[in-house]
């Protein structure tokens, strides 16, 4: 932990990086320093991962949908997007190939049951000694209804009132043995002590859970819980249960009053506003010179078939049929939607502030937060947000892999940790220890835990003040 000048803790910079097979833009599979087998391909997510906990990352994500995503087959067969791994099975084998990078995948509060959630996560932190991220989403492509058995996805506010529930009853089971109560004492013949062991018995609106949880206390307690969403909805969920939240933002303003709010809206539940950190997504690429990287942008941009940039307008700003309309036309008009509203509003907002076209639209939205620069540009983007108070880290999400996340590696971090705002090493070893978060304490015993739960306590934290 490093110090300012009169001995307190100083605040640092947290890097989380988002792990998408040959790269999280639309066309970074065609790119011809991507292996466009990327995303099956395990050697090539080993390769990323080990890059990244070379350039000492708090995390790697693993995104996810339980669907293909989208409908237009014209579009669909020319991205990379309707093949990726499930996200536990690849953060298990990531697991042993790593030692210190912390390990967030996304598991649907929609389209799961709060025990084969709680089970799975508490599993990977125990296999990775502490290293284990929950990304809780409620979902958003209306196709996952649909393998489930429903017709419909559920309605926005719905969908987060069964979210609270679910991980209320996910922290209830994680809980079920206290710390230290698998004691498998051979002399006495007793695997766990008896009086540590409790049976949530949860019975509420969307979920009844009896409970206990067949595995012992996660080494960190609670695996650290990532949510992302920028809607009214989102946000107070964030404030509630979150411990990182993503977001996407387009200005510094913008971010500066997102991140105000969700750490007003956390104290006003009665948390620590340092014990819920703010993560825009953050796109870069490096060149050695500002025309360099421009033309690495521009070659990768120039990647996007027609039908594709048509289809992700459709799909980020909601429920619209463009086949009409000429990509070099304005957008028409949007109506409500009930997929991601944030986004949708996001990028409504953008294409209104700077007129841009459907095509121009596709470009700007097909990175999401690129930023295109040398090192040195790149890290006054990183500083003058983190120092401004519109972050307290970033989600890195790389266009094409492994090449953009080796450029951030090699000459973004140097730069970081040349302005003091980085670590230099890992001094922890827990996904919660790199930041700064503390372990909850169990939630109290009580005879019949029902839907809300008590709030959760919090241990000082080992890792230092934020």
């Amino acid at each position: 932990m490093t110090t300012t000048p009169d001995g307190r803790p100083r605040r640092m910079l947290t890097l989380g990086a988002v792990l998408q097979g040959a790269g999280g833009h639309i066309a970074g599979w065609r790119h011809p320093l991507s292996p466009p087998d990327g995303e099956l391909d395990l050697a090539h997510h080993i390769r990323v991962a080990q890059t990244l906990e070379r350039g000492t990352f708090d995390a790697l994500f693993i995104a996810d949908v339980v669907a293909i995503s989208g409908t237009d087959l014209d579009a669909l067969h020319r991205t990379a997007r309707s093949v990726r791994f499930e996200p536990l099975t690849l953060l298990a084998a990531l697991s042993t190939v790593t030692e210190r990078i912390g390990l967030v995948g996304t598991a649907s509060t929609t389209y799961n049951e709060p025990f084969h959630v709680a089970r799975k996560f508490a599993s990977l932190d125990h296999l990775s000694a502490g290293r284990a991220g929950w990304n809780a989403v409620t979902s958003v492509l209306p196709q996952e209804a649909a393998n489930f058995g429903r017709d419909a996805h559920l309605e926005h506010g719905l969908r987060y009132r069964r979210a609270e529930e679910f991980v209320e009853v996910v922290r209830e089971l994680w809980d079920s043995f206290d710390d230290g109560a698998v004691r498998r004492d051979i002399a006495a013949g007793r695997y766990y002590d008896p009086t540590g062991l409790r049976t949530p018995h949860h019975r509420g609106e969307h979920f009844a859970v009896r409970g206990p949880l067949s595995i012992s206390r996660p080494p960190q307690g609670h695996p650290v819980i990532f949510q992302a969403g920028s809607s009214e909805a989102g946000k107070d969920f964030a404030a509630r249960y979150g411990e990182v939240v993503f977001t996407g933002q387009g200005t510094l303003a913008g971010a500066q009053r997102f991140y105000a709010d969700v750490k007003a809206r956390a104290a006003a539940h009665g948390r620590n506003p340092d014990h819920l950190l703010v993560w825009p997504i953050l796109a870069p690429i490096v060149g050695d010179t500002e025309a360099a990287a421009r033309a690495r942008r521009d070659e990768l941009l120039e990647l996007i078939h027609d039908d594709v940039a048509r289809r992700l307008v459709q799909d980020t700003v909601g429920d619209v049929d463009l086949s009409g309309y000429p990509l070099d036309g304005p957008l028409p008009e949007v109506g409500e939607t009930n997929r991601s509203r944030s986004r949708s509003e996001q990028m409504l907002d953008l294409a209104r502030r700077e007129n841009l076209t459907i095509r121009g639209l596709a470009r700007r939205s097909s990175g999401g937060g690129m930023i295109t620069g040398t090192p040195e540009t790149i890290a006054d983007h990183v500083e003058e947000w983190f120092t401004g108070r519109g972050a307290d880290g970033f989600n890195v999400g790389f266009p094409y892999l492994p090449g953009a996340a080796e450029d951030f590696v090699d000459q973004v971090v140097p730069e970081l940790r040349r302005r003091g705002l980085f670590r230099e090493s890992y001094t922890e070893t827990t996904l919660r220890g790199h930041l700064g978060l503390p372990r909850p304490v169990a939630i109290a015993r009580r005879d019949d835990l029902t839907h809300p739960s008590e709030p959760l306590a919090d241990e000082p934290s080992r890792a230092g003040s934020r």
